[in-house]
């Protein structure tokens, strides 16, 4: 079984610091140079003809940025744009490049997380190409969406966005600060940051409020917003079904992930029940479920007592037909927490204001529009 049965990187990291730390010096600077080169305008940059935004990361790892972009895709469809999202797609296959993910692909082909994207938003084009500006001009040859979401776009410079939202985890801000590989997970220094428009952190209200002093200390002087979220169950839904339920109702489950952060995802699930499950069977990032991984699920559940199989939406993508009637996943909803230097308003609010000086000042016009503009609760993203 593929599960995370080695050492961390993080911890090889720590015991060849001395080693590693100039070689990561070495990267900062040549990154540095690759964006000033980008800045002004040796390298060129693809604009597309909508506002594009990017969702990004300093670190590697999962900070949130598939439910961000997800959120956004919501946000478009309320307002009656098409969103469309632009991915390199990680471990993805396709035959030929660019691909239109559609919601029949196989995840070999497309990538677990657009396929998930498409899957749930299957008015949208999610477009994976390693070569986004090529995906870029080959989506506005066929289509006409009204955003562009720039998935994992923060060091994606080749294509010029109009808002770089840069999430953060607290590991960031705390033993990870500007640790650059590979002395650390970071993958340019901390002057990069200045290119953010705002910063997003995936945490819980009371550990962010614990962490503001530390928040404060380390980006005050940046003078962007700082906006908290956390990932919160609605409920959960059949894989094979789409059946929905609220509740277990006692039930004893298992669970397993494939993600980045496995202990995450099991706190969400211990808090929603009040009650652990029966074991939580833990895979790497992105790992691709074999059958025999399957079958191994699905003894495991049977000799445990488990009457519920669990796991995120983006192992059930990668699982797919593979999964039988005990297989059930995370409905999530993005929940908004407190915010630094953001004036006291939330995500919701200062991104509407965002995206109306963004409208008027690069005078993109009316972005295309299908229906008439929806209402949302601006504290947890749903509609």
């Amino acid at each position: 079984m593929a599960k995370q049965d080695i050492a961390p990187v993080e911890e090889l990291q720590q015991r060849f610091a001395p080693v590693l730390r100039p070689f990561g010096w070495l990267n900062a600077q040549l990154m540095r140079v690759r964006a000033g080169l980008y800045d002004r305008g040796v390298f060129k940059q693809w604009e597309a003809p909508v506002p594009t935004i990017s969702l990004g990361n300093i670190s590697w790892g999962g900070t949130g940025k598939t439910p961000m972009t997800s959120w956004f895709m919501k946000w478009a469809a309320n307002r009656g744009m098409e969103a469309a999202v632009l991915s390199r797609g990680y471990r993805a296959h396709p035959r030929s490049l660019p691909l239109h993910v559609r919601p029949g692909n196989l995840v070999e082909e497309a990538g677990d997380e657009p396929l998930m994207l498409a899957k749930e938003y299957p008015e949208a084009y999610v477009v994976v190409d390693p070569v986004r500006v090529r995906g870029g001009q080959w989506l506005f040859e066929h289509f006409k969406p009204g955003i562009v979401l720039l998935d994992d776009g923060f060091q994606h410079m080749a294509v010029k966005r109009h808002a770089d939202i840069v999430l953060l985890s607290p590991s960031d801000l705390a033993q990870g600060w500007n640790r650059v590989i590979p002395a650390g997970s970071w993958r340019e220094d901390e002057s990069a940051l200045k290119r953010a428009d705002c910063f997003m952190i995936k945490a819980s209200p009371n550990y962010f409020r614990q962490m503001e002093d530390h928040i404060r200390t380390r980006l005050s002087r940046l003078n962007r917003p700082i906006f908290s979220f956390s990932l919160s169950p609605k409920g959960f839904t059949q894989v094979l079904t789409g059946k929905s339920e609220k509740d277990f109702f006692g039930e004893p489950f298992l669970l397993f992930s494939g993600v980045g952060n496995p202990a995450q995802v099991q706190r969400s699930a211990r808090k929603y029940f009040n009650y652990k499950p029966v074991e939580h069977m833990v895979y790497r990032d992105h790992h691709a479920y074999s059958k025999a991984d399957v079958l191994d699920i699905i003894a495991t559940a049977k000799r445990r007592g488990a009457r519920y199989i669990l796991c995120t939406q983006k192992d059930a993508v990668k699982i797919g037909p593979m999964c039988t009637e005990d297989f059930w996943t995370f409905s999530l909803r993005v929940d908004f927490g407190p915010s630094c230097f953001a004036q006291g308003a939330s995500f919701g609010v200062w991104w509407n204001r965002r995206w109306n000086t963004l409208t008027r000042e690069n005078l993109f016009g009316d972005p295309p529009s299908h229906g008439e503009p929806g209402r949302e609760n601006q504290e947890t993203g749903e509609i």
